[in-house]
């Protein structure tokens, strides 16, 4: 997998320039801003040594998180009255 290089390669706003300091300090943030599309450059001092961009989008339906885990559907005896010596255990009496 080759990176793009080039004006195509380039996002829409100008890439930010950021020091170590306050990219660890303001990591959140920043990955905020690059989820909308902005490149954040990290520097150690001058010389700029990593640089976040956003990563391709899953389509927006996949981006949701179903509720749950597992399909499951709680069954109607479930609501039955539980027997006598399981409500004194419950009650901390058997």
């Amino acid at each position: 997998m080759s990176a793009k290089t080039g004006p195509e390669s380039r996002p829409e706003r100008p890439e930010r320039v950021v020091k170590v300091q306050e990219a660890k300090t303001r990591l959140s943030s920043l990955l905020r801003e690059v989820e909308t599309g902005s490149e954040v450059v990290i520097s150690r001092g001058s010389t700029a040594v990593a640089r976040l961009v956003p990563v391709d989008a899953p389509p927006q339906k996949d981006r949701r998180r179903p509720m749950g885990f597992l399909r499951f559907r709680v069954p109607d005896s479930f609501f039955d009255e539980l027997p006598e010596e399981e409500l004194r255990a419950w009650e901390g009496e058997a």
